[in-house]
């Protein structure tokens, strides 16, 4: 269920992150110039409404995939680093106390709310276009890894396969 509250999250130790993040960090200046506030909009027929417990923010689960592509790190990696890495934790938007999500979380999100390709793609290219538009990003040019992604070829079929596996093992026995 996708509770349409927000939760002021308040700490003693909120402070902390003037002292330690800088003013001029890129993670500082992309949470106070970027409203992310589009995610949830354009997620929010992706969750049920008014059944189950409560899920997760859509806003915090993109911004750890944020981080994991700004950083090149792995779902672990990226919610380990979370832990401790005060910057992180400050574009997540937790207190410093607060606990991280488990990494399963961020595959569950990507399996079942991100599962529509395009909509991974339209969330990047708002981002981008956001961060551009307040002069986070100076650059034009964008690379997209496209790693996972499905490319449009004829696939071999399991007959193909086996005809090239038994071809390799007879030339292998000769």
């Amino acid at each position: 269920m996708l509770s349409s509250q927000l939760k002021l999250s308040l700490s003693y130790y909120s402070d902390l992150y003037d002292m330690i993040v800088p003013k001029d960090h890129i993670l500082r200046k992309i949470r106070e110039l970027v409203d992310f506030s589009f995610i949830y909009d354009e997620l929010k027929n992706k969750y049920c409404l008014d059944n189950g417990r409560n899920a997760k923010k859509p806003i915090l689960l993109f911004k750890y995939l944020l981080l994991k592509y700004l950083y090149n790190l792995s779902d672990n990696g990226v919610v380990e680093r979370s832990r401790y890495d005060m910057s992180f934790k400050y574009f997540l938007e937790l207190t410093p106390e607060e606990e991280v999500i488990h990494p399963s979380l961020l595959t569950k999100f990507r399996k079942q709310r991100l599962k529509d390709e395009n909509i991974l793609d339209l969330l990047i290219n708002k981002s981008v276009e956001l961060a551009i538009n307040q002069d986070v990003l100076k650059s034009n040019t964008i690379i997209v890894d496209s790693t996972h992604t499905e490319a449009r070829y004829h696939k071999t079929t399991q007959r193909e396969m086996l005809k090239k596996a038994s071809t390799s093992l007879k030339a292998a026995l000769k």
